[in-house]
C-alpha cells in the first residue's frame, strides 16, 4: 500500500509527544510516504491537517492534554476532537486520533505508546473495500 501519511504531532509534552510518534511510526506500513509537522500544541492540529487535507491520503494527530486547575482542559479537549472527526467525515479521510487527555503526568507516561492504535485504526481504514 503506497500511501501517504501525514502526522501532526503537538509538541507541547516532547516526552509523550516522542513516545506517540515512535509508537505510530512502528505501525505505519513500511511503503507508506510519511511527513511530520509540528505544532506547538492539540488545538493547531486540525487546522494544519486541513490546511493539508489534499496533499495526502490519511493523516494521524498525536498530541497530549494533560488537565490543569482550569477548565481549559475540557474546552481544548473536545474542540480538538470535534473538529479532526468533521474534518474526516466531511473531506472522507481517515484521521486517526491519537490525542491522549490525562489527568497528570504519570497517566500521560503509561500512555504514550496510544499513537499505535491509531495508525492502526487509519491503516484499517485505507485497507477497508
Amino acid at each position: 500500500m503506497k500511501k501517504k501519511f501525514l502526522i501532526v504531532l503537538a509538541n507541547y509534552y516532547k516526552d509523550i509527544s516522542g513516545g506517540l510518534l515512535k509508537s505510530a511510526l512502528r505501525n505505519i506500513p513500511k511503503s507508506g510516504q510519511v511527513k511530520v509537522i509540528k505544532v506547538p500544541g492539540v488545538f493547531e492540529i486540525p487546522v494544519t491537517i486541513s490546511k493539508n487535507i489534499k496533499k495526502f491520503d490519511a493523516f494521524l494527530a498525536l498530541g497530549c492534554v494533560i488537565k490543569g486547575e482550569t477548565p481549559h482542559f475540557d474546552f481544548i479537549s473536545q474542540a480538538s476532537t470535534n473538529a479532526i472527526m468533521e474534518l474526516s467525515i466531511v473531506k472522507k479521510k481517515p484521521i486517526g486520533n491519537g490525542i491522549i487527555t490525562c489527568l497528570n503526568m504519570k497517566q500521560a507516561r503509561a500512555r504514550k505508546n496510544k499513537g499505535a492504535e491509531a495508525a492502526i485504526a487509519v491503516v484499517s481504514i485505507l485497507t477497508q473495500k
